[in-house]
């Protein structure tokens, strides 16, 4: 019997949420001084409306190890656990301590923690391997070897529709804000090796830089069969669609699947932003 935690970030399909095998562990995010938890009680349009209209930026805090360790205690035999980019949040190291706390009373469980060095749907694809090594038969050791050696080949592109949450939160100029949404031009990100955050190209129009995004992601990818490409996006389903059937169109993926954005992806990503990982 196996176990996978996802913190909040990782979004889960419906096969996996029906699975029972999956959890998340949420997040809280703060706007405003209120707190809002990212579990299923999470309105993203009610959030997205909050943080539109607020002049401060919203936040986000990791889960405790207290949450992760609770999940923890279960009866498999092998637990694994999915974090965000240790790059960019506190979740990864909360998830380590709450593993060394679950092994001062449980020192014979298997337990592992990975740093996805991605969000959103690179934590979901990451479970995805996880189960599929499980279930061909791997022991603990040779499940970790493989997903570590996925995670290191793994590519996140994401495209935004506004740089309000960077401009607020200080890590983009005002002024460069500004620039960018007079001229329309939206900026194609990507991670780095280590799990941060680069800016990869930029396209004058959301279609422009969905069409850069979609270079980007063609260019490091081989062996599109044996791949599967997740979509994600934030309350724009028709665009999700639309660069689903795009993918499609040019490459041969053995699977591309689509999941509305969790809390925290919804905070960063903003209304109208897609990411794409593979």
């Amino acid at each position: 019997m196996y176990k996978i935690i996802l913190d909040s970030c990782g979004e889960l399909t419906d096969e996996m949420k029906a699975d029972g095998r999956f959890v998340n562990v949420p997040l809280t995010l703060e706007i405003d001084d209120e707190q809002i938890v990212d579990d299923e009680t999470f309105d993203q349009a009610s959030f997205i409306k909050k943080v539109a209209e607020s002049p401060n930026a919203p936040k986000s805090a990791c889960p405790s190890p207290e949450a992760f360790m609770k999940e923890m205690e279960c009866d498999a035999d092998n637990v694994y656990v999915v974090t965000l980019s240790a790059e960019l949040s506190g979740s990864y190291n909360s998830a380590c301590l709450g593993k060394d706390l679950f092994h001062e009373e449980n020192s014979e469980k298997n337990v592992h923690i990975f740093n996805s060095k991605s969000a959103s749907i690179g934590e979901t694809l990451i479970a995805l391997k996880i189960a599929e090594c499980e279930n061909a038969g791997m022991s603990f050791e040779e499940v970790i070897a493989k997903v570590d050696e996925y995670i290191e080949g793994q590519h996140t592109f994401f495209v935004l529709e506004t740089l309000e949450t960077f401009r607020k939160s200080g890590r983009l100029s005002g002024l460069k804000a500004v620039i960018a949404d007079t001229l329309n031009i939206k900026p194609v990100m990507g991670s780095t090796e280590t799990g941060y955050i680069q800016q990869l190209a930029k396209g004058r129009g959301m279609n422009m830089a969905i069409e850069k995004m979609t270079k980007c992601l063609m260019d490091v990818t081989t062996n599109c069969e044996d791949k599967i490409l997740a979509i994600s996006h934030c309350n724009c389903p028709e665009r999700a669609l639309s660069l689903k059937k795009k993918m499609e169109s040019i490459a041969n993926f053995k699977e591309i699947f689509i999941v509305d954005m969790r809390g925290v992806s919804t905070m960063y990503a903003n209304d109208g932003g897609v990411i794409m990982v593979v």
